[in-house]
């Protein structure tokens, strides 16, 4: 006897979804990194959410700077600077400039999968630096027996008190070179040395031309560090000497008119009428000499 058949359709699988993305997971043992969902989902730039994948699959240690994420991804230096700047004010990456034991200051760059979470490895909080004005109050001596507090932390130079010419070379060399974006902080640390030219007597075409020539392929550090070099490196002009001072004019005699003389009628020098030199020393109505 033959087995029955049915034409009737199969019956689908009532867990699998008939449209969008279906995961084929494996469980990892090992070389795998826990990413929080808010993350892996942020909406926006998919270069910043790349980034910070990256970053957090990268044992402590590892540099993550500008140029060593550049080495790493094929986007180009301005796009992995906007995504760091996205991630520093979402709280996911915070930079620090910490004091070493040895005495030199370094940025130090720390990175948290939950911006605001207190976990183990999250450093202290640094020391709040008081308000401008509470730093003048600080500073003002409190009368006492003992000595007022001293401020020893010096001003950051401000890009409004910087030179405006200084400060218009340095925003106008990304025109030249794309790559040369400055933060309103580096223009000010750059604009005293390229004031120091400005004042030398060197013309903005030519600050402009000897920062951007002959730049490399590929920048390995920021690229107000390169310029910095060159300023600082490359001598200043000799200013061109100093004009000789003119001699004094030397005034010529006045040229006196010519006169007729009354005696031999002779033209003569003098500035009135009379007689010339040789006819001075003879009486009037004598006889002068041939001579004259």
């Amino acid at each position: 006897m033959a087995d029955s058949q049915s034409n009737a359709r199969l019956r689908a699988d009532a867990g699998a979804p008939t449209s969008g993305v279906i995961h084929v997971r494996t469980r990892l043992t090992a070389d795998f990194t826990v990413i929080p969902n808010a993350l892996a989902q942020r909406r926006g730039s998919a270069v910043t959410v790349g980034v910070a994948v990256y970053i957090l699959s990268l044992p402590t240690g590892v540099p993550v700077t500008i140029a060593a994420l550049c080495a790493h991804f094929s986007e180009g230096e301005i796009l992995i600077s906007r995504a760091l700047r996205e991630l520093e004010a979402a709280g996911y990456l915070e930079r620090r400039r910490e004091r070493t034991p040895s005495g030199q200051i370094r940025t130090r760059t720390y990175f948290y999968d939950v911006p605001g979470g207190d976990g183990p490895d999250r450093p202290p909080a640094p020391p709040t630096r008081p308000l401008p004005r509470e730093r003048e109050r600080e500073a003002v001596p409190v009368p006492g027996p003992g000595p007022g507090p001293e401020v020893t932390e010096s001003p950051v130079t401000a890009l409004a008190d910087a030179d405006p010419k200084a400060v218009a070379v340095l925003t106008a060399l990304r025109r030249v070179d794309p790559r040369l974006v400055l933060s309103a902080r580096e223009a000010a640390r750059l604009a005293p040395a390229v004031a120091a030219w400005l004042a030398a007597g060197v013309g903005a075409h030519e600050i402009t031309e000897l920062l951007t020539v002959r730049l490399p392929d590929r920048f390995r550090a920021r690229p107000a560090s390169i310029l910095a070099f060159r300023l600082r490196e490359t001598p200043l002009p000799v200013p061109p000497p100093a004009p000789a001072p003119l001699p004094p004019a030397v005034e010529r005699p006045a040229v006196l008119p010519f006169q007729t003389c009354d005696g031999c009628e002779r033209a003569f020098r003098a500035l009135e009428p009379g007689r010339c030199r040789s006819c001075r020393g003879h009486h009037v109505g004598e006889r002068l000499p041939t001579a004259c």
